[in-house]
Parts: C-alpha cells; structure tokens; sequence
C-alpha cells in the first residue's frame, strides 16, 4: 500500500483505501463464487454416482400402485406414471449426463488446444486450411449436424457423442489460435526459439499451459451446452432410450401429465437448472482466480 502511495503521490489516500476495500470484495466474492458452483456439482456428482450405495429403489422398477404420488417422505420427487421413484430416476440420470458432459467437453478441449496450437504457432498455409475448416464447422447448425449424424447412427448416445465432438473442438481450437498468435510474440518464447528448444517443447511444454487458463472457463459454459443438448435429443427421442432414466427423457415423458403431476417434468428439470448453475459459478470463479494469476 505505501509503496502504491509513494509511486502515485498525487493520488488520496482515500481512494487507495477505497480501491483495496473493493478489490478485496471482488477476491471475496469470487472465492464464494468458485466454491458455492464447487459445492453444487460435487454433491450432484456425488449423489448421482453413489446412488447404488444409498439403497434406493431400482430406477426401471414400476409399481402401478403408487403411481403419480407426488412429493413426499417417502417419495421425494414423487413417482412417475409408471410409478418409478423420480428421486432414484434423477440420481442415475446424473451419471448418464455427467458423464457424457465431461467425456464431450475435455476430449474436444484436448483436440482443440492442440490443434489451434499449432495453427497459431506455424501459421501460414497450415493456419489458413485449419481456421477454413473451423469456420465451416461452426458455420454450420449445430444442433442440425448432431440430429443428422443420429439419423445415421441411429437414436443413442454413440451418435450424440460422435456429433458433438464433432464440432465442439473448433470452439476450442479458435479460441487457443487467437491467444497462441500473441503468445509467440512473447520474450520467453523468443528466447526459447534463440536456445534451439525443439518446437514440441516450445509448443507443449512452455505455450500450451498458458494457453490452458481461458479454455478451462469456457469449458465450464461447455459442459452446460453438452448436457443440454443430450437432454434435448433424449427430448426428441434421439438420445438414450428408455428405460434408461435421463433428464431430457424424463422431462419429455412427465409432459403429458404437467397439469396433473407437475413433478414429473418439474422436478427434473430444475435438476438440470441447478447443474447448470453450478458449472456457470465455477466458471465465473475460475476467470476472476486465473484472470488474477495471469495478471501477476
């Protein structure tokens, strides 16, 4: 602070004290930021993976006595027109849509950082076929190119994960070229260049980690996209099948009954809400924390 002072004497003393109260309450607040998104996923993620253990009911399991109850002790999303526990349904939807959100997300982060890597590093004609290629891949509807590789594959998650690696990787390998063509320019790299590191090295070990920080947020809005487009196919019933329980499908399956046993959709619905909430905090975190380490 003195020293912050001393270098900028003409400005008040107040208004360096102001600037350090809100710079502390920026760092507070995206510290509950991070861990209030940490804390959502991580108990969503565990409760839809430890469900075995919890002794709950089969998800398949019908009992058509105790169907469309609502909300209760012993049914704590109710049950279904089939009278599956909602609850259990939910849980074990988790893994099929977590999974899938993650496994989609990081394989295209990987391939995109690579790619868009070594685009921005060589340049020239190798960077001008893979940015033609990325603009027609983004270009192009994404939900459409999904729903007409399902229609190849067929309804299920082979084609659902095959159409969105697809196109997600371009995103990435965009946003890593721009970054990489201004951190070539940087003095570290120059002086690797001068020491004769061998281009991989430049590439991979001193470029790549950099490069690493704005892909990490924005892959936290991406793993929100992926499962919500699983859940639209399984809307349209082009994603899993059922019986297997998944939030689209369940959301799809409870719309006949909305005004009788709102629960059905409802419920699940606000699952993937909640989901998507938490991913977006820990993103938000993650730009003010790693914003902050690239700043130092």
């Amino acid at each position: 602070m003195r020293d912050l002072l001393s270098s900028h004497p003409h400005i008040p003393a107040r208004a360096w004290q102001r600037l350090q109260r809100r710079s502390l309450s920026e760092r507070r607040w995206s510290a509950v930021t991070l861990w209030a998104g940490i804390v959502i996923v991580v108990t969503i993620t565990l409760l839809s993976f430890a469900a075995p253990l919890l002794g709950l009911p089969d998800p398949n399991t019908t009992d058509l006595f105790n169907t469309l109850k609502p909300p209760s002790s012993e049914h704590l999303f109710g049950t279904d027109d089939l009278g599956r526990d909602i609850f259990t349904r939910v849980l074990y939807a988790g893994q099929v849509d977590l999974t899938f959100g993650i496994i989609t997300t990081y394989l295209s982060l990987v391939i995109g950082l690579v790619i868009g890597a070594l685009s921005g590093y060589f340049g020239g004609l190798l960077d001008t076929i893979i940015m033609r290629v990325v603009d027609l891949v983004i270009s192009f509807p994404f939900i459409v190119l999904i729903l007409a590789i399902t229609a190849i594959t067929g309804p299920g998650l082979t084609g659902a994960y095959i159409g969105v690696l697809v196109v997600s990787w371009a995103l990435y390998a965009r946003l890593t070229r721009g970054e990489m063509l201004a951190l070539r320019e940087q003095q570290y790299i120059l002086n690797a260049q001068t020491l004769g590191y061998s281009t991989s090295r430049i590439i991979f070990v001193h470029s790549i980690p950099n490069l690493l920080r704005s892909n990490l947020v924005f892959s936290m809005s991406d793993i929100v996209l992926n499962i919500l487009t699983l859940a639209a196919l399984s809307y349209l019933g082009l994603g899993v099948a059922p019986p297997t329980p998944e939030w689209g499908e369940m959301v799809a399956q409870g719309q006949k009954n909305l005004f009788n046993a709102w629960w059905m959709s409802t419920l699940p619905g606000l699952v993937i809400v909640l989901v998507g909430v938490g991913f977006s905090l820990i993103g938000d975190g993650l730009a003010d924390r790693l914003g902050e380490g690239g700043a130092s």
